[in-house]
């Protein structure tokens, strides 16, 4: 038998480093080549890793969200043979304050070791007692935490139960429901006390999400501006394409029109689709609209961008936005296809909400939410009718969009959504 050495590959694209997202082994499992190790991710992907060789893992370097350096080992297997346990380690990269390069020192001449005098026997150690062994508990992941379904444990955190007391009969100590009502004693206590604070380490997307919020909002100084659109029209409209569509036609949402109606305004309102360079004091008008659609993802929060909008009509951007949508929430958007915005759409979908303070998507200079649909009555013409109102948020970056230009922006909005007829028109 050998030890095989799992070391993190080179991803490419000048990647030095990456951070441990996610384990699928442990220590003691036997796995087959090609069986997943872990996952990693890099400022420009993440990456799962597959072993090149079956064996049974005897060591695994790292803890979740733990960076990486190219050329370190990550995992530790023993194979059949002789392994590559004696493979040289790459030469890491040359950090800033390392040495500067110049000749080694010969090494200092291996001498034999003296000869030690022969130590003293020790005393036998004194018998102790055996100790009863522990109750079983539930084994714990890679985390620290009990093994158990998210259901399980959700149903412990409504009783206020600690998973790590509640012996786990599952497969590899797997706490199950069933464990959880043995424990219990076949009780079902209501209102029970809880107790404890789980730690929840932040780390990969969920990190970098937290990382470039918190620079967005320290760096921009935002003003927030809401309208009331009334779509009575837009959704009448929507009605009647969506009964009249054709087979394999997406269904038409509110978006393809709002990103019709943002085609149709933005050239007006030049620097409102726009970078904004800060570093270098450079604000890059672009011609293109290529509209970020803020998409919730198991992973958290992604930006899938359609590009120019400007070229499309409603059924084209809807099926654009579906596709990539889809492809960001199954986790094969491209990094070319979730980067180059020039302005973005967040919206909560059928949750809704009266309002939302939506933070922009920097560099960019404005970013636009609608809400929740509500129906109100209004008086008009003398008669009480029902009208379908949505009240839509935006925030523009204040040193490049002045209060009144925001809400210029945003009436020129209104008008188009108001009047749907318009939206298709020169």
């Amino acid at each position: 038998m050998g030890i095989y050495k799992f070391r993190l590959p080179d991803i490419g694209e000048g990647v030095a480093e990456a951070e441990i997202t996610a384990w699928h082994v442990k220590v003691g499992d036997t796995i087959e080549e090609d069986d997943a190790l872990c996952d990693v991710m890099t400022d420009k992907a993440t990456v799962d890793m597959t072993s090149p060789v079956g064996g049974t893992i005897s060591a695994i370097h790292g803890e979740v969200g733990e960076m990486k350096a190219v050329g370190s080992v990550l995992v530790e297997l023993e194979v059949e043979g002789a392994g590559n346990s004696s493979d040289e380690v790459p030469a890491p990269a040359t950090a800033p304050n390392e040495a500067p390069e110049g000749p080694t020192p010969p090494p200092a001449e291996d001498k034999p070791a003296a000869p030690k005098p022969a130590a003293a026997p020790k005393p036998a150690p004194a018998p102790v007692a055996k100790r009863p062994a522990p109750a079983p508990t539930a084994e714990v992941d890679h985390a620290g935490f009990p093994l158990a379904a998210p259901a399980t444990r959700r149903r412990a955190a409504k009783l206020g139960l600690d998973l790590a007391k509640v012996p786990g009969t599952g497969r590899n100590g797997r706490v199950t429901p069933e464990d959880i009502e043995n424990y219990l004693g076949g009780g079902d206590p209501r209102f029970a006390t809880r107790g404890g604070v789980e730690e929840i380490k932040v780390i990969g997307l969920r990190r970098k999400i937290a990382e470039r919020m918190e620079e967005t909002w320290r760096r921009i100084p935002h003003i927030t501006y809401v309208e009331e659109f009334d779509v009575t029209a837009l959704e009448d409209l929507r009605a009647v394409l969506n009964a009249s569509r054709e087979e394999g036609q997406p269904k038409l949402t509110f978006l393809p029109f709002l990103v019709r109606a943002i085609v149709k305004t933005v050239p007006d309102f030049p620097h409102i689709n726009a970078h904004y360079d800060d570093d270098a004091g450079v604000l890059r008008q672009h011609g293109a609209v290529h509209v970020g659609i803020a998409t919730a993802t198991p992973a958290g929060l992604m930006v899938p961008v359609v590009r120019h909008a400007e070229q499309m009509d409603a059924w084209t951007t809807a099926d654009e936005i579906t596709r990539l949508s889809k492809a960001a929430r199954d986790g094969g958007a491209s990094r070319e296809e979730l980067s180059g915005s020039t302005i973005t759409i967040t919206s909560l979908g059928p949750i809704g909400g009266v309002t939302t303070t939506p933070i922009i998507n920097r560099p960019e200079t404005a970013i636009v939410g609608p809400n929740k649909i509500v129906e109100r009555l209004e008086r008009r013409n003398g008669e009480i009718v029902t009208r379908k109102i949505m009240p839509v948020s935006s925030s523009f970056d204040h040193r490049i969009v002045d209060g009144y230009e925001a809400a210029q922006f945003m009436q020129a909005l209104k008008r188009l959504i108001e009047n749907p007829a318009l939206l298709y028109m020169d």
